[in-house]
């Protein structure tokens, strides 16, 4: 597991999960999704992440989708297979994922509306328990969960090695990672490019991205950045990742998928089309992330 939590200290690619024009999976389009993210150096890729829509798919759906992922990336980047939902089908997709070829997993924040601490642990360590093989990353969206919580439930799951903390408040974020052990977990700003620079002079080594899966150049170069702690050059790419994810930010994250489908339709190497409740893009912003597609060109990403 400490081989694990190391190679989460990187970008971690949230793979979109592509639709025909008539709404069904093109799984030829995914399997090639993923193919260029790893192409590119990407060294984990998360299927069923919020941003491949994972509320949005069938359990088929979702179970092919982590077994495109692993046989795309042929073992040339970490799988970590997106699990939620009730208890059971949330077992049922981790040893799905194991049996897959899947190498860890993530839990979904629990979306029951009546949450007990007691409660959150238990969920999880039904999962992890099932898997005591794979690596577990928490996916943390909560702001009633503790540090404390984190250590009690890793302290009977040792396979609990990251946590993906996606709440925008890097102060929150600093004490709770120090309350369950800076050093005990890889700490994932999960929040994508927009929160990376400030959640990692607090502890976070890696951060989730689906802007990845427009621009991977970008998206890897705030990391090398980081990770050389260099915040002037950082914050200079941030500059250009900012207006993206300003945009897949608004509105409570109405567009985070929308506005990354529509770049890749932009570029070619897939369609716009969503589920509900996401939805296509107006006008006006499709023509701000064609410019935005301009910059990156010029910069020299694309």
């Amino acid at each position: 597991m400490d081989d694990l939590r190391a190679r989460l200290a990187t970008v971690i690619a949230i793979p979109v999960t592509p639709f025909n024009t008539d709404g069904s999976v093109d799984w030829d389009n995914h399997a090639a999704l993923v193919r260029r993210l790893v192409d590119h150096g990407v060294q984990v890729v998360t299927p069923n992440g919020n941003t491949s829509e994972f509320y949005a798919l069938s359990p088929a759906e979702a179970r092919r989708a982590v077994e495109s992922a692993v046989a795309a990336a042929g073992g040339r980047a970490e799988v970590m297979a997106g699990v939620g939902l009730d208890t059971a089908g949330a077992v049922a997709a981790a040893l799905h994922a194991r049996d897959a070829g899947a190498g860890s997993v993530m839990v979904h924040q629990p979306v029951h509306p009546y949450r007990s601490a007691e409660g959150w642990i238990d969920y999880h360590r039904a999962i992890a328990e099932s898997v005591p093989e794979l690596g577990v990353v928490l996916y943390i969206r909560d702001e009633r969960v503790s540090g404390e919580q984190i250590r009690r439930l890793a302290d009977t799951c040792a396979n609990v090695v990251g946590v993906k903390y996606a709440l925008p408040d890097s102060v929150r974020f600093a004490s709770v990672a120090r309350d369950a052990g800076l050093d005990r977990f890889a700490w994932i700003a999960g929040l994508a490019e927009l929160y990376a620079p400030g959640y990692w002079a607090t502890g976070a080594v890696g951060f989730t991205s689906g802007l990845v899966n427009v621009v991977p150049q970008l998206s890897l170069a705030l990391l090398e950045t980081l990770r050389g702690g260099d915040y002037p050059k950082a914050m200079k790419v941030w500059e250009s990742a900012r207006t993206f994810e300003e945009l897949r930010a608004a509105d409570a994250s109405a567009d985070n998928v929308s506005v990354v489908k529509e770049a890749l339709a932009q570029l070619g190497l897939s369609t716009r089309t969503v589920r509900p409740p996401s939805r296509l893009l107006p006008a006006a912003v499709r023509d701000t992330i064609g410019e935005l597609i301009a910059q990156w060109r010029t910069e020299g990403r694309l």
